[in-house]
């Protein structure tokens, strides 16, 4: 019997380094015809290929796509290995994934027409220390999403920076198990934006210098709706201090500068051990969905957002907008640092809103909070809170279960 077992380890043994040796690498260097190179490493790559590209700067005309599964894409540090876009032609995205079990890392994208990296339709999509940036500094011409995966599972984005994007620098949409964490976002409309996504945690990043820092919105009319289960945690969110860039009719325009973590029609958020400090609106802002709609399978308020054991440093002096304004109006300045628009439906006024659907506040004494008790959608003020001292629900909400990925298990 052990002799028949050690046959069947040597026989694993064997076909796993003859599928090793298989797996090529395939490297570009810098030069002439570096994009029709890079299209054909691409193009080329097998399941457990790598496609390397070598340090050096890259000026692309064409964006990239992978549709092949188990690759990784390797540069030699962000810093190092810069794919420019700036003479791109086309509108798209400098980088497009559609395959499973991706691994993008060690590369700066730059300058991209549209957005910087996507992956659609992926399952077990990593991205690693990666810079995305537009240098010419914050322009609504820029593209609008940094790091962009949307309708993705199991996606791991880590040690990334994006500045620059004119909608969200790290945005996850329409996807579910998701990691975002010790990045940095800065000087982008949103720093990072979890959008009709479940199961996601955000934790040791810094948020600074965009207009908002980090949102968690529920949107109508998309494919997937009813977010759910987010934790945003051991994260910096400071200095949020850049005008709104965002193009004319983009959901993001709604943002005031000076917005710390905005969650909007979405359920069990939680918002915990953050520090928070010089956001010039507000740090925290729980809201409904403020437009018109037509989704008949819409939620347009949020339920079940617990905000406790959060640090807060100076923050409201300069309420920013026309949400500012809102805000301001009625709580005046400067704004608490944690503000509940109040909106409900109606008939929820008159019931008693189930425990697992209220906004619960648990921070420390002098944290300052306001409840603006608005009606519906109209967003017509109904009365606040005659003082702005912690007087939301007591008590807490499960906490949504950690979030664990596949290819984050034993790294």
């Amino acid at each position: 019997m052990q002799r028949v077992e050690r046959g069947l380890v040597a026989a694993v043994a064997l076909l796993w380094s003859s599928v090793s040796a298989l797996a090529a690498d395939h490297r570009v260097e810098p030069g002439e015809d570096a994009n029709e190179r890079l299209m054909e490493a691409l193009i080329l790559a097998e399941p457990g290929d790598t496609v390397t590209i070598s340090a050096g700067r890259y000026d692309l005309t064409e964006g990239l796509s992978l549709d092949v599964d188990d690759v990784t894409v390797r540069g030699e540090g962000a810093g190092r290995t810069v794919l420019s876009f700036a003479g791109q032609t086309g509108s798209g995205e400098g980088f497009l994934v559609t395959s499973d079990r991706v691994v993008m890392e060690d590369f700066a994208v730059e300058d991209t027409r549209g957005d910087g990296i996507k992956s659609k339709g992926s399952d077990q999509i990593t991205f690693r220390r990666l810079r995305v940036e537009w240098t010419g500094g914050p322009k609504a011409e820029n593209g609008a999403y940094g790091v962009y995966p949307v309708s993705s599972k199991n996606v791991l984005i880590e040690d990334v920076t994006v500045r620059g994007a004119s909608d969200a620098g790290i945005y996850v949409g329409q996807s579910e198990d998701i990691i975002v964490r010790n990045s940095v976002a800065e000087y982008n409309v949103a720093g990072i934006e979890i959008e009709n996504s479940y199961r996601a945690d955000v934790y040791g990043n810094v948020a600074r210098h965009n207009t908002g820092g980090i949102l968690i919105f529920d949107l109508p009319n998309l494919p997937v709706q009813g977010g759910h289960d987010i934790r945003v945690f051991d994260n910096d969110i400071t200095d949020n201090d850049t005008p709104n860039f965002a193009p004319e009719g983009n959901i993001v325009g709604i943002v005031p500068k000076g917005m710390g973590v905005m969650v909007m029609a979405n359920r069990n958020v939680h918002v915990f051990n953050n520090r928070f400090d010089r956001n010039g609106t507000t740090h925290v802002l729980i809201n409904a969905y403020p437009n018109e709609y037509e989704d008949d399978q819409y939620m347009f308020v949020p339920r079940g957002v617990y905000v406790h054991g959060n640090t807060y440093g100076e923050g409201g002096w300069e309420p920013d907008g026309e949400v500012g304004k809102i805000i301001s109006d009625i709580s005046g300045t400067p704004v608490p640092d944690i503000v509940w628009d109040g909106v409900t439906r109606i008939p929820e006024y008159f019931s008693w809103v189930a425990s697992g659907d209220r906004i619960y506040i648990d921070e420390a004494d002098g944290t300052t909070f306001a409840n603006l008790k608005m009606i519906s959608q109209m967003l017509l003020p109904w009365g606040w809170w005659p003082d702005t001292d912690i007087t939301g629900y007591k008590g807490s909400l499960p906490e949504p279960a950690q979030v664990k990925l596949p290819q984050d298990e034993g790294v």
